[in-house]
């Protein structure tokens, strides 16, 4: 047996033609849905990236213990158990977190791996005077990465060039050099079509904002947004979704080419196939951008997921079963007759071909969010209760973020504590943490996909709540969730669910409130109220160097002032940070810090 793995990036179900999309120039993607079984309850994780490819890995959720990170050293690794059974493994990549900090870890457990450069801000070409970005629009966030990515892109003017497109040509090198070969198989993952949505004029013009033919859209070019609510036009914003789709058509022509290199070389008796996406994002809907900040809405945790299984032989089909990122790497043990190990949660996706119910539920979320359930009709967003988001802790043994080591300032109050269920024995550090979202801004909500599939109206049902959130508290203890977890929460670590743990429609419980609105939040940062005052236009490394600066900050933020801060915000103005991240610094907290700071330097 074979097995192809096509891993794309943010790859929104809502935007292919196979669930239903219209306007998506992606025929390869239709072609593909002919081909195999298409999942229509797929659910991510572990949010996002390098979480969800833990996942991958380990076949059970992470999220509740550690952020993004890399494999700790206790982590099973599906292609690392592959290759130990004799099954050669390859892996071709752009995906840029693979040689950083936080995802160091992945790469090696494969046999033999490949990488393409230059997608987003990957550190790729050095330059030292700054490249023009006069025609970009403007941005609050991830300002080095964007100064690189203007770097980068003058390298890649042609779709050769292009790291998505190196990347599957060495994936179809492969595919030609082992096609007679057994025992194999071969991860193509790209980036894209995560943001920024960079492609070419071909695809551009599949996708108009006006029936002319022209972009109706003449600002500056808006292909990379931050992770905030929207303030965009009704033009900016269709040029962006336009982007995106521009992205994802190119994306279809290179599974186009994995499809014809199938059909060439008579693949289908023995090779497995399997396309699939970490997380989709939000393009505008629930008035919001991104992903991370706000809640894990459909558009971003409902994933598509196409399957041909040479054993099975079903195509052209769908699949309602419940199933999620953890049941991957399963399925490929299960192919090539590798033994799960205890500590996996996920299922082979051959159970799910058939009439059997692989799960009555599916956790997701990110560590210090939103802990999520649904049992594919009903999904409950648990916020906190706590309104500082605490307690929150990180479990590991590998003390790295996405880009970057844990601090001096965070791993002096690192305890090293006894072994997790599944640590294999191995003690951990248990590291104090602060997540870059509060979702209290949000309170829980409740949705039934059913009856309300654009999740616009939150319900308030005591009797539906109590069986969401004993179902939520189930998967958390089988997932071994740490102690902090419940209180922060507010759920019982042992024993039922009662009424006294239920919060919809209890405002000062964590419920979204009586009117149940979804994604309602905090006041929304208005930038040009604060445009010239000291925190739009110093640094909060420059603000925290500052003494009587600091003071402020430390009497109207409280402890949050002392860290640990994401290294990233020390960079960006308290304005800044305001605008991507929602329950951190509210509205009247901005105003009161620079009220006092603007009377100080009266």
């Amino acid at each position: 047996m074979k097995a192809i793995v096509v891993l794309f990036d943010t790859l929104n179900r809502r935007f292919l033609p196979p669930y239903g999309a219209e306007g998506i120039h992606a025929p390869n993607f239709d072609r593909l849905a002919d081909r195999t079984v298409r999942f229509d309850n797929c659910y991510g994780g572990s949010m996002p990236c390098m979480p969800a490819r833990r996942e991958m890995h380990t076949g059970r959720y992470n999220f509740l213990h550690r952020s993004w990170g890399p494999l700790e050293p206790f982590d099973d690794s599906v292609p690392e158990m592959l290759g130990e059974a004799g099954v050669y493994t390859h892996l071709v990549t752009d995906h840029q977190h693979y040689w950083l900090d936080g995802g160091a870890t992945y790469h090696p457990r494969f046999r033999t791996f490949e990488f393409f450069r230059g997608q987003e801000g990957d550190e790729w070409k050095g330059q030292v005077a700054d490249p023009d970005m006069s025609d970009i629009a403007p941005y609050s966030s991830n300002h080095q990465l964007r100064r690189q990515d203007a770097v980068n892109r003058q390298y890649l003017t042609d779709e050769s060039e292009h790291p998505q497109t190196k990347t599957f040509d060495a994936g179809l090198h492969f595919i030609d050099v082992n096609k007679d070969e057994d025992e194999w198989m071969l991860q193509i993952e790209t980036f894209d079509p995560h943001e920024p949505f960079f492609s070419y004029d071909k695809y551009h013009a599949l996708y108009r904002g006006s029936a002319d033919g022209e972009d109706a859209w003449t600002g500056p070019e808006y292909d990379w947004p931050d992770y905030k609510r929207v303030d965009e036009s009704p033009a900016q914003l269709q040029h962006l979704r336009d982007r995106y789709s521009a992205l994802l058509s190119m994306c279809d022509d290179s599974l186009g080419r994995v499809l014809d290199a199938m059909d060439e070389h008579d693949m289908w008796d023995d090779t497995m196939l399997i396309v699939c996406t970490d997380h989709g994002l939000l393009l505008g809907e629930h008035e919001w951008l991104g992903k991370n900040v706000p809640p894990f809405f459909d558009e971003t945790i409902h994933t598509p997921l196409f399957v041909w299984d040479p054993r099975v032989q079903r195509a052209g089909e769908h699949s309602d079963a419940l199933v999620q990122t953890i049941d991957f790497g399963p399925t490929l043990l299960d192919l090539f007759g590798v033994d799960l190990t205890a500590d996996m949660q996920g299922r082979p996706l051959r159970e799910a071909f058939g009439t059997e119910l692989i799960r009555e539920g599916a956790l997701f979320g990110v560590h210090g969010g939103h802990a999520n359930v649904t049992d594919g009709r009903y999904v409950y967003m648990r916020s906190c209760v706590t309104p500082d988001n605490q307690p929150l802790t990180e479990y590991t043994l590998m003390p790295t973020h996405m880009r970057g080591r844990f601090g001096a300032d965070v791993l002096v109050h690192a305890e090293l504590v006894p072994p997790l269920p599944f640590s294999k024995e191995m003690p951990v550090l248990r590291v104090p943490a602060l997540a870059p979202t509060n979702p209290v801004a949000f309170g829980s909500m409740l949705f039934d996909l059913e009856t309300d599939p654009g999740q616009a109206r939150s319900l308030v049902d005591d009797e539906l709540e109590m069986r969401m959130a004993s179902l939520l508290v189930r998967l958390m203890r089988e997932n071994d969730a740490p102690s902090e977890q419940y209180v922060r929460l507010g759920l019982p670590e042992s024993g039922p669910v009662g009424a006294e743990h239920l919060v919809l429609g209890r405002a000062d419980a964590g419920g979204a409130g009586a009117a149940g609105a979804p994604g309602a939040a905090d006041a929304a940062v208005s930038a040009e109220e604060f445009a010239g005052t000291t925190i739009a236009t110093r640094t909060v490394r420059e603000l925290l160097d500052d003494p009587a600066a600091r003071e402020v900050l430390r009497a109207v933020l409280g402890p949050m002032v002392d860290g640990p801060l994401p290294a990233e915000a020390y960079d960006m103005t308290l304005v800044d940070i305001a605008t991507v991240t929602v329950g951190m610094v509210p509205v009247e907290a901005l105003r009161a810090v620079s009220a006092m700071l603007e009377e100080s330097r009266a």
